[in-house]
């Protein structure tokens, strides 16, 4: 049985200036401790999906369930990393770590040890006490992944957390996320405009059209973990590369000049 399974979901959105199709009717099943990319032209509704799964967005039609439930309204037993870190200002690494037990009316000091372990996981020990502002964008993102993971979360849905960031960067924290995933076993579903970091991560590789997106294929990814950056000069890797280019050159998404 799917971990995730995504049933004709579909969005439209209106406003008074009229109605945009955001998402033609998809299904997509994802398994427990899958990690799965979602790659996709901008505007081809790859966040919108993920809203719809943490249950924030409401579908047009169809629907969502998560280990049979129909997620009816937000759901809580998951972990979000947006592309913009949202950290608050005035609290240091580990206070927006610690955040996440707050919000849910949890004892911060039962959580404290687990948000320094895992500050301390993602490279960040003895950083707990510097403010957003005493941190690189980097470091900034891990301190939002940390948060994700305060409460163990068995799902995390990642909306391009690494988009604004350095090619150095991303490729540190590609590896850690893999690290992570590893070690802890997740359900993931990971948003990018990157086809390398799709399927450098990736077990399943989701290629999603232009607007109103829908998927065009499903590539599973067969390359074996752990991953070191090295792989991306493979043959293998570079086969799954190119035939995710080549379905975006068919949808014109990429053209020679």
């Amino acid at each position: 049985m799917a971990y995730i399974e995504i049933r004709g979901v579909g969005k439209t959105y209106h406003s008074a200036r009229g109605s945009l199709r955001a998402l033609q009717p998809l299904d997509l099943a994802v398994a427990e401790q899958q990690f799965v990319s979602l790659v996709g032209p901008s505007g081809c509704g790859k966040s919108t999906l993920l809203m719809i799964v943490a249950g924030l967005l409401a579908p047009s039609e169809g629907e969502v369930r998560i280990r049979s439930t129909p997620v009816a309204g937000p759901y809580t037993d998951l972990g979000i990393v947006f592309q913009r870190d949202v950290l608050l200002d005035w609290r240091d690494a580990v206070s927006n770590v610690l955040l996440q037990a707050e919000m849910r009316d949890q004892d911060r000091r039962a959580w404290e040890p687990r948000a320094r372990e895992l500050l301390r996981l993602v490279g960040l020990d003895g950083m707990d006490r510097k403010f957003p502002w005493e941190l690189s964008g980097g470091m900034r993102q891990r301190v939002a992944i940390c948060r994700a993971l305060l409460h163990d979360p068995p799902l995390l849905l990642m909306d391009e957390p690494f988009g604004a960031l350095d090619a150095l960067t991303r490729d540190q924290l590609n590896l850690q996320l893999q690290r992570i995933w590893s070690t802890s076993r997740k359900t993931v579903l990971f948003v990018t405009h990157s086809i390398s970091e799709a399927v450098f991560l990736a077990d399943r590789v989701v290629v999603m059209s232009p607007r109103p997106g829908q998927i065009v294929e499903t590539i599973d990814v067969e390359l074996p973990r752990p991953r070191h950056l090295a792989v991306r000069e493979s043959p293998e890797f570079n086969r799954y590369s190119q035939r995710i280019r080549t379905i975006f050159e068919q949808l014109g998404i990429l053209s020679e000049l």
